[in-house]
């Protein structure tokens, strides 16, 4: 199999791992963790390439001259243009289950909404983000405690064994079947805007609590506590009773924690990072301080 491989040096290190070793492959950038071990790794004579620029018909004709049998997309962060997904098969994996949540941040968009599962998805690159034929799936339970970060870690493994599977059958010369996605079930995963970001505290308990581990670690979800712009690292949602006469967003003091009234419930805030103060960490003593 002569692959073509566009994405995470993780990856393609799995790839090899497994005996497939791509003929060329493009990474995002040559700085990335684990693209010097890809640089070492890789066969003699193979090509490897960092950021190129896929609309630069000599970088096309680069790629063609490969003659790849396969082309593998794994967190590739652009669009491959039409030149080049004509070279041979294409299949990419997107980490939910098409068409639910197409775009950038998928784990951000399923945590913030209330899913309860998500999963990965293998389908075929077509000249649209995320709207190709899908191959497979494989689905994955969003746990309690999951925020952005940890789903997106959790998602790796599976969609990683997706890839290597297509290789495999492609290897023994199977087509794999494929069936098109359903357009009226379809949703956009953006990357969250500073408005997604601002947290509203007129929203239920519940779903502020989602909306902070959607966010975390980063880009974080914010809003003023006190007098300071904060953003939210540890809530959770409390069944403590606001004082009489607190309007909704506003934060009280009792038995030394922190709790801010929301549209209905309270949410505990035990952690945040404090933007007014050069990013610091507070909680605790640290934390009650900004409400004095």
């Amino acid at each position: 199999m002569r692959i073509l491989y566009f994405g995470l040096p993780l990856g393609l290190e799995v790839l090899r791992r497994h005996g497939h070793r791509p003929l060329a492959a493009c990474l995002g950038h040559l700085d990335q963790p684990g693209a010097r071990r890809a640089r070492m790794r890789l066969e003699r004579g193979a090509l490897l390439l960092g950021a190129p620029a896929l609309d630069d018909a000599e970088v096309v004709r680069t790629l063609e001259s490969v003659k790849p049998d396969l082309i593998l997309s794994w967190f590739w962060p652009k669009k491959i243009p039409a030149s080049v997904l004509a070279l041979a098969p294409a299949y990419g994996v997107h980490p939910s289950l098409l068409p639910r949540w197409r775009g950038p941040d998928p784990f951000f968009w399923a945590i913030r909404r209330g899913d309860t599962e998500t999963g990965v998805s293998l389908h075929e690159l077509d000249a649209e983000y995320d709207t190709g034929r899908v191959v497979a799936q494989r689905r994955v339970p969003i746990a309690a405690a999951d925020d952005g970060w940890t789903l997106a870690k959790k998602l790796d493994r599976p969609s990683l064994a997706l890839l290597l599977e297509l290789v495999e059958r492609r290897a023994r010369g199977e087509t794999p079947a494929a069936w098109t996605q359903d357009e009226a079930g379809a949703t956009e995963a953006p990357q969250p805007t500073e408005e997604d970001l601002a947290v509203d505290f007129d929203c239920d308990a519940a779903e502020l609590e989602r909306w902070v581990r959607a966010a975390r670690p980063e880009p974080g979800a914010r809003a003023v506590l006190g007098e300071a712009l904060v953003t939210f690292l540890d809530v959770a949602v409390d069944d403590a009773r606001p004082p009489g006469g607190l309007e909704v967003g506003e934060a009280w003091i009792a038995g030394g924690v922190v709790r801010v009234r929301c549209g209905r419930g309270a949410l505990r805030i035990d952690r945040v990072r404090d933007e007014d103060d050069e990013g610091r960490l507070k909680s605790g003593e640290a934390l009650i301080g900004l409400l004095r």
